[in-house]
């Protein structure tokens, strides 16, 4: 069966959002008197949802109250949404190469641990929703990467077939999740990833999007 469909991953990937999370983050970690964080600090904790995004920060500035994380959770997305796309960007040959694979009948989707108020914001701000045919953010559903189930409810959305899709994605949750949904994955090297990205065990690897069309026909 031949692959139409393209599973996308949103931050690191598409995007980079990082300014826009340290912001938010940095501004929470104020409010509760904690020092903050530079940009490097910040990208490795990108990438398991806002709730981990928060913990890992409190974390790196002291400690963690468990009774307060949900609350604070829910501050930091306060801060965060309305305010996600002020300074994020899509990355360079983004745009052109969805056009391109766009024009060439590929159909997309975007699976993301984000929350979808947020990730509708960016998409719809940096001109990019058109491309997509199914956004499935982090609380949409019950499940997020590296569960396959999350990828599952994406294709399931474009009434598609794992052998059907490919997975794009730059952290070992999304090459986690694609493998065991039964997608081959394509990673970026520039992404927010914690482990190498050599060593995701990726299908591919491409270090700029606009290697993306060229890495999938080869891939087909």
């Amino acid at each position: 069966m031949r692959r139409t469909v393209l599973v996308f991953d949103l931050d690191g990937t598409l995007i980079h959002s990082l300014p826009d999370l340290a912001i938010a983050l940095n501004n929470l970690l104020g409010e509760v008197g904690r020092r903050k964080l530079c940009e490097d600090e910040v990208a490795p904790m990108v990438g398991d949802g806002a709730a981990m995004l928060v913990r890992r920060a409190l974390t790196a500035t002291g400690a963690v109250d468990e009774a307060s994380l949900p609350a604070l959770t829910q501050r930091f997305l306060a801060l965060y949404e309305g305010n996600a796309a002020l300074n994020t960007r899509a990355w360079p040959g983004v745009p052109e190469a969805l056009a391109e694979l766009a024009a060439a009948g590929w159909r997309m989707a975007v699976c993301t641990n984000k929350p979808q108020a947020a990730t509708v914001e960016i998409l719809e701000a940096l001109g990019l929703a058109r491309f997509f045919q199914a956004v499935v953010g982090g609380d949409r559903v019950e499940w997020r990467k590296p569960d396959p189930r999350h990828v599952a409810a994406t294709l399931a959305e474009l009434d598609a077939r794992p052998e059907q899709a490919v997975m794009i994605g730059d952290s070992p949750n999304d090459v986690a999740a694609g493998r065991a949904a039964g997608l081959p994955v394509v990673a970026v090297s520039f992404g927010y990833t914690r482990v190498p990205p050599a060593e995701l065990g990726a299908d591919r690897l491409i270090d700029h999007f606009a290697d993306l069309p060229a890495t999938l026909a080869a891939m087909a």
